[in-house]
């Protein structure tokens, strides 16, 4: 069933192991220690602060159940891209291979940005990026260009903010 959305039995079960208090809606902690990166480290708190804050429809800092299988969704499309793009299988993501992704993506970026963005994504210190912090790579890099596409009204690659829009689109990434 690759690509649609799981058994909701299924969903339901994963649900139940990754709400730990059994409170009906999962927070960040325990989404966190539910997800992995498969090297044994937690998954980047931002990360996960990030993605509820794109599933969670009420405000409510949680994730439902109703919410949840829109999430886990994109959590796994997240995993097969990152496998798609990690071409040695190594489980991190270098600067070549974070270059192919994003120019898949349909971005154009300079060596110079690329490597602004290893130091910013790269938190192991070790030249590459791991799974929960290429998602999160990727989710800054969009919602900044849906901002800065609302501002560009002539869609020529230039805008204009004021100081305080510039602040409020980064406060909603950082």
């Amino acid at each position: 069933m690759a690509g649609g959305m799981p058994d909701r039995n299924f969903l339901i079960s994963v649900f139940q192991q990754v709400d730990k208090d059994g409170s009906g809606a999962i927070d960040a902690g325990e989404l966190q220690s539910a997800l992995s990166n498969g090297n044994w480290t937690p998954f980047n708190p931002d990360t996960v602060r990030l993605m509820i804050g794109m599933f969670d429809k009420k405000g409510s800092g949680t994730i439902t159940f109703e919410e949840f299988g829109a999430l886990w969704k994109y959590v796994t499309d997240w995993q097969q891209c990152f496998r798609a793009f990690d071409r040695d299988s190594s489980g991190n993501i270098s600067k070549e291979e974070l270059k192919t992704a994003i120019t898949t993506f349909g971005y154009r970026f300079s060596d110079q940005f690329y490597d602004v963005l290893m130091r910013r994504f790269d938190r192991s210190g070790k030249g590459v990026i791991h799974f929960d912090d290429f998602i999160q790579c990727c989710i800054v890099l969009h919602t900044l260009t849906t901002e800065f596409r609302q501002h560009d009204r002539e869609q020529n690659g230039t805008a204009t903010f004021s100081y305080e829009q510039f602040m409020l689109i980064m406060a909603k990434v950082l």
